[in-house]
């Protein structure tokens, strides 16, 4: 099983605590063993975070989802080694579209989505986590919305 994470770019106090507890849940409640985060903002970091340091513990996987190509000796690449995707065709997608292109591909792996969402308004992580739930995946919501 699969779960991705899609929330806004800040978070509060407490998230990662939040994050931890829904991934311990998903893991020995659910068989969820792959995780996709995307490289945006704190609710990312986060998301990154927990499940690294659970994969020392648990028999998981994740992978940073890429949203720009990477170039030689990319700082970025390097610290995620062996832990980073590139979604197909990222490389046709115009730079501007590539976030959207890559959270589609998050969304369309996943079984399981984790959202952090306060504000409906404006946002492209509540515009996808809406589009998760139209796709019938299982929303573990931990924001206001």
């Amino acid at each position: 099983m699969v779960c991705a994470f899609i929330g806004h770019r800040y978070t509060p106090a407490g998230m990662k605590e939040k994050i931890r507890e829904a991934v311990i849940d998903l893991i020995e409640n659910h068989g969820v063993n792959m995780f996709y985060m995307g490289h945006h903002g704190y609710f990312d970091g986060e998301a990154r975070e927990v499940v690294r340091e659970l994969s020392e513990i648990y028999d998981i996987d994740y992978a940073v989802v890429l949203s720009r190509l990477p170039y030689q000796d990319d700082p970025f690449v390097l610290k995620f080694t062996g832990h980073t995707v590139i979604p197909d065709d990222l490389g046709k997608k115009m730079p501007r579209f590539r976030i959207i292109y890559a959270n589609q591909w998050m969304i369309s792996k996943a079984d399981y989505v984790i959202t952090y969402i306060d504000n409906p308004y404006g946002t492209g992580a509540a515009r996808f986590a809406s589009e998760a739930e139209k796709k019938g995946k299982i929303m573990i919501k931990l924001g206001e919305l």
